[in-house]
């Protein structure tokens, strides 16, 4: 598929972080459009490369779920998860 000029893809080449994670890929490829990862807030059920820090922060520098081709499809089927879950804490 590619993500290139595509909506689901977008590369900010000018932020002073880019590539934020490490890559095999290089900068060529690497999609910032979920700068931030929706699926964060699942925790353990994100579904991405994590650890917990020895402070108990979930840890996510390893992961390149959002940011490589088909990730944006996978965070955006599950966005129901995500607000299942906050129906689920509001009751």
């Amino acid at each position: 598929m590619g993500i290139k000029n595509n909506y689901a893809y977008f590369a900010n080449r000018e932020c002073q972080y880019f590539p934020c994670h490490k890559t095999a890929a290089g900068k060529g490829e690497f999609n910032c459009l979920f700068c931030y990862c929706p699926l964060y807030a699942l925790g353990e059920r994100c579904g991405g490369n994590f650890t917990y820090t020895e402070a108990g922060i979930k840890d996510c520098s390893n992961c390149l779920l959002p940011h490589i081709d088909g990730g944006y499809d996978y965070i955006t089927l599950n966005f129901k998860r995500i607000v299942d879950m906050i129906k689920n804490q509001r009751r």
